[in-house]
């Protein structure tokens, strides 16, 4: 049997900087939870673009949303604002934008292990 694990957010495993944003880092049991805290004014085409070179997000994501408003356009047009409290599921091929003037903290628990890595 597997031993319990325990780890905390606040001390993550990795932490990567972007502008306007950066996500935090842990896995337990092999799967990478990340705490994503964007900035207003980030927008994934410009802040994670370049990084990635892709010309859309190709993460998949499951997240619960806990602060701010984050705007998701996938790549065959459709759009939808999520906001605290809701859990989206995003597949590949979207771009992302924080709405307002609050920070979105979104926690992920399928998309971040390569986020941001260009890999």
């Amino acid at each position: 049997m597997a031993p319990m694990e325990m780890k905390d957010l606040s001390r993550p495993d990795e932490t990567r900087e972007f502008p306007l944003g950066k996500l935090e880092l842990i896995t337990l049991g092999g799967v990478t939870f990340g705490r994503a805290t964007l900035q207003p004014g980030w927008k994934w085409s410009e802040s994670v673009k370049p990084v990635a070179g892709t010309e859309s997000c190709q993460a998949p994501h499951l997240q619960y949303h806990i602060s701010g408003r984050l705007a998701v356009r996938m790549d065959d047009g459709s759009e939808a604002v999520f906001g605290p409290g809701e859990v989206s599921l995003l597949p590949p091929g979207h771009d992302a934008w924080v709405v307002g003037s609050e920070a979105v903290v979104v926690i992920d628990i399928t998309g971040m292990g390569k986020y941001a890595t260009g890999g």
